[in-house]
C-alpha cells in the first residue's frame, strides 16, 4: 500500500495518505481545512544507489548487518 503526499489547492497545506488500492481514484481530504481540491506532490525520499557509501569512511564493513565485523551474531 502505497503513501502518496498531497498538496490543498485551498489552505496550501501539505500532508500524507495511505492508499489502499492504486488503480481506485480516491479524494484525498485536507485534514487541516477538509476541503477536497488537492494535488498529488511529489514525494521527496532516500535511495541509496548501488555501491554507494553512506559515510566517508574506508572501514570494513560485516557483510550481512553493515556493522563492524564481528558486531553481529551471524
Amino acid at each position: 500500500m502505497p503513501i502518496y503526499e498531497y498538496t490543498c489547492k485551498s489552505c496550501k497545506a501539505r500532508f500524507e495518505q495511505l492508499v489502499r488500492n492504486m488503480s481506485e481514484q480516491t479524494e484525498a481530504k485536507c485534514p487541516e481545512c477538509g476541503s477536497t481540491a488537492t494535488v498529488r506532490s511529489l514525494s521527496v525520499f532516500a535511495v541509496a544507489a548501488d555501491g554507494a557509501k553512506s559515510s566517508s569512511s574506508n572501514a570494513p564493513t560485516c557483510g550481512r548487518c553493515g556493522g563492524p565485523p564481528g558486531s553481529c551474531s551471524a
